[in-house]
């Protein structure tokens, strides 16, 4: 089973992230070796360079699993989105149809209607709990991909389900200043800001919660909300590991493309 996902340098996140989804997985397939493959070239390279830790491409570890003779592959990606990225991913895997005997794609955390309200759920045990007045501002990542529509999804189901709890993109919509609006016709006072994020990265300690003037936190201040941070990314929280294991599954019994 290869488990990939964009990857992170942040050591500290990753160990109770991708190392912790990964364990979790091996723990739920034992007759599968677990694998992992990161996306992003750039954190390969930086982890390769600083910290001598060598992570293959998708394309390297399935070349090395046909090395190595294996028949069964299932590709499980730790995607919120099934964005530019997951498209890439199958993109690769296609080249391999006739490699093994079988391989499959597990999808990302938000893929059918029923994925939101699961998501949702699996939110709902890490919110704070919120008086009148307090919201939670989740930060996504957001895409140009068509897929950036999910985060309008999610945000729907958390509205359906009476939250006060708000999505945003850093490159996306809907983007800050759209929450900022929302958050000001709800008479909102104090914000929690989360990563809506597998790992608690780059994204969440500089653009989110960073003291610079461009991150949501210090534009939220100086709109007169009080701010607090969450800095655990959605792989730390053990229901969306659950969520990653149960879209493994499927995908090992045929239910899933």
């Amino acid at each position: 089973m290869l488990v990939v996902s964009f990857g992170t340098s942040y050591a500290d996140t990753r160990k109770v992230t991708i190392d912790a989804v990964e364990e979790k997985i091996q723990k739920a397939f034992p007759e599968y070796e677990v694998r992992r493959a990161f996306t992003s070239d750039i954190i390969i390279k930086k982890l390769k360079d600083r910290d001598n830790i060598l992570v293959d491409t998708p394309e390297k570890a399935l070349n090395k699993m046909k090395e190595e003779g294996f028949e069964e592959v299932i590709v499980q990606p730790l995607h919120v989105i099934a964005g530019a990225e997951y498209n890439d991913l199958l993109e690769v895997v296609k080249k391999y149809e006739n490699t093994f005997k079988k391989i499959a794609v597990g999808t990302p955390i938000l893929n059918t209607p029923d994925d939101y309200k699961v998501a949702v759920e699996a939110l709902k045990s890490q919110l704070p709990e919120l008086k009148e007045g307090q919201a939670v501002v989740v930060m996504g990542h957001g895409t140009h991909h068509p897929a950036n529509a999910s985060y309008a999804c999610l945000q729907s189901v958390l509205d359906d389900e009476g939250l006060n709890v708000f999505v945003g993109t850093v490159e996306g919509y809907p983007a800050l200043e759209d929450v900022i609006e929302k958050l000001k016709a709800k008479n909102i006072k104090e914000v929690t800001l989360m990563p809506y994020m597998l790992v608690a990265g780059d994204h969440a300690n500089n653009d989110m919660a960073g003291d610079e003037e461009d991150s949501w936190k210090t534009i939220l201040k100086s709109k007169g909300f009080t701010v607090n941070t969450y800095l655990h990314g959605l792989g730390e929280n053990e229901k969306y590991q659950d969520i990653y294991i149960e879209h493994a599954r499927k995908a090992i019994e045929g239910e899933e493309k």
